[in-house]
């Protein structure tokens, strides 16, 4: 009997990995497409997905003004304010202000776009989940118009 234990122990150990760290700045920083945002945007990597856990993340700080595209995740997305007030918009009209500390959860497949206020930039930490291989699929540009209607 305890050389059976011992075998399951050996397979679970080598079929384990160890931890990997993501050591701040290793996973690259890139400014916001001007086709996909609207303003002065920069999105700083944090983790990848993988073959387990496919979901990332990244801090995306918007200048004053700044916002995304219309976009949808097909498997949703976390946003966490860390500095700044956010700005978070359906095609519903309805706007919603989140500031540092809250979270709002975009359910899949729901149109919207977030960004800073007109005033005053803001950080937040995306953590997007992935489906298919998909974690967004962006859309037209937010006009001046919606977004000003967010004031």
């Amino acid at each position: 009997m305890l050389v059976g234990a011992l075998c399951v122990t050996a397979s679970v150990q080598a079929n384990t990995k160890g931890q990997e760290v993501y050591r701040s700045g290793s996973q690259g920083s890139f400014s916001g497409a001007q086709e996909l945002f609207t303003g002065d945007v920069q999105v700083d990597m944090i983790f990848p997905e993988n073959d387990v856990a496919n979901y990332s993340a990244a801090y995306v700080t918007f200048q004053a003004g700044a916002r995304t595209a219309w976009h949808e995740h097909p498997a949703g997305q976390h946003m966490i304010v860390t500095s700044g007030v956010g700005l978070t918009g359906t095609r519903d009209g309805k706007v919603v202000s989140f500031h540092e500390g809250d979270a709002v959860w975009c359910p899949p497949d729901v149109d919207h776009w977030h960004g800073a206020t007109p005033h005053q930039a803001m950080t937040h930490l995306v953590v997007t989940a992935s489906k298919d291989g998909q974690n967004v699929i962006w859309k037209e540009k937010v006009t001046d118009e919606q977004y000003q209607s967010a004031e």
